[in-house]
């Protein structure tokens, strides 16, 4: 042996000697190559890879792991390998040096690897696989030698094996984690190497989704790289390193906070779009790249795979070559297709991981940016937009993730498909270049539609930004019965979001790839014989080819809406430092025209400051302008010290009362109490259920007007700020509350007399003890001084003082009576409270809350588990109705039609692979083939009928479906009674009309569409490979049963994890909405970072459960390729051993066949998942068609008269009112007839119910006992709609709706111009109006924050005075403008209405003085009811009021 590897010639038959490797029927290795290659291979990759591996270790540290057995048991194995090692040298010298003893390198490998945390080492798992894999066949030459031979060897070598056999799989296994604080910490971190390739770390997760209904406690805790607050901290370092590469390294003088800085990198940002994707290229491109690099290995594999199939095709063609080769070739074949899914799964888990990050990291971003974007920006990007940047634009990224890679490697597999090709046709795969070239334009155009498609995009964002603004405004809606024209304005969105949709399901491209090929190759040359092997390596090509195909216009189409929808916009926002304006210019964006000009304002630390003016002559912006919220034009501003802000419309949060009051400083006893009391809000606690521990419902929707605006100035006062910004807190509460609150607060006795209050305000009664008065008009100041000054100076103001002083001047009078008692809060509110946010359990709609674990409250928290849990096993119930009730929607005519297609085409499908098989086995007589041309044409008919618009028609029965699902949510939505929108946060109704329904559109006919289209392609697959080997039946069967018992375990864990994760995901919206709103607030507080951290957490729980949604997909797909490589396996050995009675040709066809089965496998399963994760949405759709209902809006045949009401009298008797049976009552008993034309005022205290009143005439609340007659019609007995169509209320909220002016006016254009524009004359908006560029058509942004709200106060009037019905209530509708439009109103009404009922719920006394009836109401009862001079001289409860207010 040793002369045999030492001379030359020897040396070449060590590695040459294929006479005894190759051409045998019993194969072997040289004894020379045993004893030198194989022995050193392994030793060579240890010693050549340690020295990169250990500088790797140098840079990875991850703590320090104590010794364990597992280390101790590798050491001492390595150390015994290293003594026999050193054994076998002193035993057998003449092989000394083959051994490099790479044992004594592994241990200090595998120390270093514990010092550094390392738990689980590829590295030395590889060796040792090596290892074993070249001892196996000096092992086989041992056992054929026998023990005989050389009885020590033979003992030495197979100790030597175990111990590396021994060490393989100890290297399966990770060592323990140092000590975790971690909460359920992510097995992936605990995972061997093998564990994470195969996902087996999962395993638990899906065994345990399977036997009961997961929890979110049951969810592991992000790993920290994945966390929002590690990605955003790396991508803010990221995004400071191109800011200093760009602006030269600046040294700041002083160390922001990490937020701060964030916000700073964010303003200076102008070309956003392209340093975002930079800077997440930067952050996250080291890990995508590995993934990528398993991509490049997993194509290597994937064109391997032809290769061997060829080699097999030939082996089964030469009847003498020996049986051994076929069998390697069909393990080689298995091996391969094995390790091309570890290696695509491998990349697919990268994508998804960085795609999660990714979206973490623009959601962070997306929300840092809407608390630093300014008002110009904020009325371009509405708050149903930015929630739909977040939602659908964040998937778009996450895909554009998954599909970037394809839009460089899809070419380059196309290329080396058509180089294989031409190895086998020849010139005519030119013909299939051909076709690829036609196709790809065909599939250019398809990605240019797809993208014009953004077109959808942008119906969506409309629909969704209208569905925002009617849940936002349902109560003005449903008071002026406008229902029906939004209803069509939102399905007018709708149709043509389906139209763009169907558009794009129509384009799809069809494969005659095949057939042309082979078509040309045969025609060019009648030589050309088709056989097997070219015919069935080039199927197996053209089938890898496909994949690139389809992929390619995707991922251009995904790339191409990237680059066109989350390019942010960044704006600059102004920076307050330091309040003096000195000659300030002010915009609400860079191009419009300065709404506030020469504004020059210096204001003393500590002084009293008011702010008076008409509606819309500029106060509230100059209160932005000193907040920073407008666009400077010209001057300076400065603000020195902490500010505060309350705002003219209260905005409260979704929390408890005392959180939205101490929002977010600890709570100090005494002082809290002290604001309490000085903010009137004592009285409202004693009725509250749980006190200041009660939670108030989105948006406030349970607290009437004053009880906001006193929350949020309490919330101000709690602050203890420098300077205080209040812009018109008074005019929502009552006239006696309002003095209190000034003497408590504002005025120079209040908590807050030593602070700098800049006070706008209509009430006379308060400017005398102001330090400094500033009257506004058009935007400018025009006077300026104090009280006496100013009417001294006998100019415009003291002209204003005088009009309008007759009935306020005595109001300054320090109010007498017991306050406290008398300022009871509406109790019947509260209770309502209590029922809603207290007893969930009684509450019938069936989404409530999911985001309570966020509140911190222990008792919400145990009740949504309670919840959830038989709600989950209801669900599981519930799938098998809700595909009925789907394909119900989409009618029998059309599924069964639909059926028949596929089976059709597929049947085609079938006939056209066993025509090609048959083919390839035809003889050969005379170098041809005979009847090609006949063979030729069966073949290219049979693949034309396989082109059937099979998807087409499902795309179109889906849209059927979602048109039908969208109409009934809308419906429903718009038909449920205001209760149902108090207690449903509006986050979840947003969720069913963005996600949801998206889901409807899109993701359930996709699934549907591939599921059916793959189960079809399978059973093809399975007939053919029974009729090729009909033994695999005994095979397809136990892989049938494993395949199916493998899916039902991942599909019942995946729904819910679907579902926990659909649940976390509201939140996130919600807490967006809200902090869109707020933000003015949010950002004059300074609470920004801990709205940042507080979106960090909700985002960070939705991924908690979005990370095991995408892991579950990885799991199911490893092991189901595991089995469809089985198959795989099974077809190829059977055709070996069956070669004598085989054909070529149907080999070929069985085995490439069987190769496609992994693919089919998971796209199956893929596909079914997403159609039963998606098929939720459509119960989720559903389930608000079983809440209870308001009653018809019409009803058929009503003898009610066209003229109805034609007088306007008004009859209660006996009326009662309940907000919710079991309550106490809201009204009580009421008897009460009101004669026409007659003027009534309605006055009482807070919650006395008055607005009850108001509710129970319009049927907002139905009657609990008792009736009203309008004109002696009983109103129970009229539709709704005919009911609030007759009769006209001026709201207390004026709420505009984005669109045109005349639209908010009259949303079914029922009127002409001219009494459009008649009504706005009498409103006193004529000349505003007509002084707008689009007039009539002037666009109103969301909620009509472009007008001031005293203008929407008048734009309520117009609206009243265009319906002009013989009934009108006023529901304190003066309390938002000043002074002169007040009277200017209350003359139009007299006027205007003369002729009317008109019933006044009254703030200011002084309204309704010259009434003929004046009720007064206390707890629910009428107490007195006159003339107002009778009630005066009786001296009862209303002379109290009035000597209050200072009118007697």
């Amino acid at each position: 042996e040793r002369s045999l590897c030492n001379d030359t010639n020897g040396l070449t038959l060590c590695f040459q000697d294929w006479n005894v490797t190759w051409y045998t029927p019993h194969p072997d290795l040289t004894q020379c190559f045993q004893h030198t290659v194989l022995v050193w291979f392994p030793c060579f990759y240890l010693w050549v890879c340690a020295p990169f591996y250990c500088l790797y270790l140098r840079f990875y540290d991850n703590g320090h792991i104590s010794i364990s057995s597992l280390c101790c048991a590798k050491t001492g194995l390595c150390l015994c390998l290293a003594f026999f090692g050193f054994l076998e040298m002193v035993y057998l010298l003449h092989t000394a040096r083959n051994t490099l003893c790479p044992q004594i390198l592994a241990v200090l490998v595998i120390h270093l690897e514990r010092l550094k945390g390392f738990r689980s080492s590829i590295f030395l798992f590889l060796f040792w696989t090596l290892a074993v894999i070249c001892s196996l066949v000096p092992l086989r030459s041992c056992v054929l030698q026998g023990f005989s031979a050389d009885a020590m060897r033979f003992v030495a070598f197979f100790t030597f094996f175990s111990l590396q056999l021994a060490q393989l799989i100890l290297s399966c296994f990770a060592d323990q984690r140092p000590a975790t604080l971690k909460p359920n910490p992510c097995p992936v971190e605990d995972a061997s190497f093998l564990s994470k390739v195969l996902f087996w770390w999962y395993g638990r997760l899906v065994v345990k989704g399977y036997r009961s209904p997961l929890k979110a406690e049951d969810l592991w805790s992000l790993r920290e790289e994945d966390t929002s607050e590690k990605i955003i901290c790396d991508l803010e370092k990221e995004w400071a390193k191109q800011e200093s590469a760009m602006n030269g390294a600046q040294a700041l003088g002083y160390k922001l906070s990490e937020q701060t800085q964030l916000l700073r990198k964010l303003h200076k940002e102008q070309s956003s779009g392209f340093c975002l994707l930079r800077t997440l290229a930067k952050n996250f491109g080291p890990y995508f790249l590995t993934g990528t690099l398993c991509l490049v290995i997993q194509d290597v594999f994937m064109f391997s795979i032809p290769q061997v199939l060829s080699l097999l095709l030939g082996f089964v063609r030469d009847e003498d070559a020996p049986l051994w080769k076929g069998y390697v070739f069909a393990f080689l074949m298995v091996l391969l297709s094995c390790l091309q899914s570890l290696f695509n799964h491998q990349y697919m888990y990268t994508c998804f991981t960085v795609g999660m990050r990714v979206k973490t990291a623009v959601m962070g971003l997306v929300y840092r940016k809407s608390l630093v974007i300014n008002s110009a920006a904020r009325r371009t990007c509405t708050v149903g937009e930015i929630v739909n940047l977040v939602s659908a634009d964040t998937q778009k990224l996450m895909d554009f993730v998954v599909y970037f890679n394809a839009v460089w490697v899809a070419p380059i597999e196309i290329a080396l498909c058509l180089f294989f090709l031409w190895q086998r046709l020849g010139p005519s795969a030119l013909a299939g270049i051909a076709t690829v070239i036609l196709i790809f334009p065909l599939n250019g155009f398809i990605a240019k539609m797809r993208s014009k498609l953004q077109v959808q995009m942008k119906y969506m964002d409309g629909r969704i930004k209208l569905m925002n603004e009617i849940l936002s405004g349902i109560k003005i809606l449903k008071i002026y019965a406008w229902e029906n024209a939004f209803r069509e304005r939102v399905l007018g969105y709708r149709e043509k979001e389906l139209n763009a949709l169907k558009k794009s399901q129509i384009l799809y491209s069809i494969s005659i790839i095949a057939f042309a090929m082979f078509g040309v190759y045969v025609l060019i040359d009648e030589k050309h014989v088709l056989d097997a092997e070219k015919v069935f390596v080039s199927m197996a090509l053209i089938n890898i080819l496909k994949a690139p195909l389809s992929q390619l216009p995707f991922a251009m189409s995904t790339t191409m809406q990237v680059s066109g929808s989350t390019v942010i916009q960044t704006f600059e926002r102004l920076y307050v430092e330091g309040v003096v304006i000195d000659n300030g210019t002010f915009s609400w964006s860079k191009d419009s025209t300065p709404c506030l000009r020469r504004i020059d304002v210096k204001v003393q630390r500590g002084s009293l400051v008011a702010v008076v003016g008409h509606v819309g002559s500029g106060k509230s912006s100059l209160l932005s302008a000193m907040l920073g919220e407008m666009e400077k034009k010209s001057g300076h501003v400065t603000v020195s010290g902490s500010v505060a802000y309350v705002p003219q419309q209260a905005w409260i949060q979704n929390a408890t009362l005392k959180d939205n009051i101490l929002f977010g400083r600890e709570r100090k006893d005494r002082w809290y109490q002290k604001v309490l009391e000085a903010c009137a809000l004592l009285p409202d606690l004693e009725i509250l259920p749980a006190r200041d521990a009660t939670e108030i419902g989105e948006k406030g929707l349970n607290l009437s007007g004053g009880q906001k605006q006193r929350v949020s100035l309490a919330r101000a006062v709690y602050r203890k700020a420098d300077i205080y910004l209040l812009d018109d807190p008074l005019s929502a509460v009552d006239a006696h509350v309002g003095q209190h609150i000034f003497e408590k607060v504002i005025g120079p006795n209040g908590v807050l007399k030593n602070k700098t209050r800049i006070l706008v305000t209509h009430g006379l009664s308060f400017l005398p003890q102001a330090d400094l008065i500033l009257v506004m008009e058009d935007g400018e100041i025009t006077e300026m001084g104090s009280y006496a000054e100013l009417l001294s100076r006998k100019n415009t103001f003291a002209d204003f003082v005088k009009a309008f002083s007759v009935s306020e001047r005595k109001e300054s009078a320090t109010h007498r009576g017991n306050f406290e008692n008398e300022n009871d809060v509406e109790e019947h509110i509260f209770t309502l409270l209590s029922i809603l946010f207290n007893e969930v359990e009684t509450w019938e709609v069936p989404v409530y809350k999911p985001w309570r674990p966020f509140l911190t409250q222990n008792r919400s928290r145990t009740r949504r588990k309670l919840e959830d849990s038989p709600k989950l096993t209801k669900l599981i119930q519930v799938k098998l109705e809700m595909y009925v009730d789907y394909f119900r929607t989409i009618g029998l005519a059309f599924i069964i039609p639909i059926i028949f297609l596929y089976a059709f085409q597929q049947a085609a499908s079938l006939a056209y692979n066993y025509w090609l098989s048959l083919w390839a086995d035809d003889p050969i007589v005379n170098g041809t083939q005979v009847n090609t041309d006949l063979k030729l044409g069966v073949f290219g008919a049979l693949g034309f009928a396989q082109v059937f618009g099979t998807t087409v028609a499902i795309s179109l029965g889906g849209i059927i479906a979602s048109r039908h699902l969208h109409l009934d949510l809308v419906n429903n939505v718009l038909h449920s009674p205001m209760s149902f929108f108090e207690s449903t946060p509006s986050g979840n109704l947003l969720n069913r009309f963005s996600k949801e329904i998206d889901a409807i559109d899109c993701m359930i006919p996709d699934g549907l569409k591939m599921m059916l289209g793959y189960v079809f392609k399978l059973l093809e697959v399975f007939i053919i490979v029974l009729m090729a080997t009909p033994f695999a039946g005994v095979i397809v069967l136990p892989l049938t049963l494993l395949y199916a018992f493998i899916q039902s375990f991942y599909v019942a864990t995946s729904c819910q994890l679907r579902r926990l994760e659909s649940v976390s995901r509201s939140p996130i919206y919600t807490h967006f909405n809200e902090t869109v709103q707020g933000v003015s607030v949010i950002r004059a507080f300074g609470e920004q970072s801990r709205f940042i951290l507080l979106a960090n957490s909700r985002v960070d729980h939705n991924q908690t459960s979005y990370f095991p949604r995408f892991v579950a997909t990885r799991w199911l797909a490893v092991n189901l390729e595991f089995l469809g490589n089985l198959l795989v396996l099974a077809a190829a050995i059977l055709s070996v051993m069956g070669r004598s009675t085989l054909s070529p040709g149907i080999v070929g066809l069985a085995v490439s066949h069987s190769l496609q089965v992994t693919g089919i496998l998971s796209w199956i399963v893929r596909a079914w998942t997403d159609v039963e994760n998606n098929i939720v949405s459509v119960e989720r759709v559903k389930e608000y068609a079983e809440t209870t209902k308001e009653a018809p809006w019409t009803i058929e045949n009503s003898p009610l008269p066209l003229d109805w009401p034609r007088s306007g009298s008004i009859g209660f008797q006996e009326y009662g009112l309940q907000y919710r049976r079991g309550l106490d009552w809201a009204l009580k008993e009421i008897s009460l007839s009101v004669n026409e034309r007659e003027k009534v005022g309605i006055v009482g205290r807070t919650g006395a119910g008055k607005s009850s009143l108001a509710l129970g005439i319009f049927r907002i609340l139905e009657a609990a006992k008792g009736k009203i007659f309008i004109d002696g019609i009983n109103i129970a007995e009229v539709g709704l709609h005919e009911l609030r169509s007759r009769i006209t209320i001026i709201p207390q909220d004026p709420v505009l709706f984005s669109g045109s002016l005349r639209m908010n006016l009259d949303p079914f254009d029922g009127y002409t111009d001219e009494e459009v524009w008649r009504a706005l004359e009498l409103a006193h908006l004529k000349n505003f109006v007509s002084g707008l560029p689009d007039k009539l058509n002037h666009e109103c942004s969301e909620g009509g924050e472009n007008l001031s709200l005293g203008q929407r106060q008048l734009v309520c009037l117009a609206r009243a005075l265009l319906r002009k019905t013989k009934i009108l209530v006023l529901d304190e509708a003066t309390a938002a403008v000043d002074l002169e439009t007040d009277n200017l109103i209350q003359s139009t009404i007299r006027t205007q209405f003369e002729d009317c009922t008109v019933l006044t719920i009254a703030h200011r006394l002084n309204t309704i003085m010259d009434y003929t009836r004046v009720i007064v109401m206390d707890r629910g009862h009428i107490t007195e009811m006159d003339s107002p001079s009778n009630l005066i001289s009786q001296r009862g409860q209303f002379y109290r009021m009035c000597r209050e207010a200072g009118l007697v």
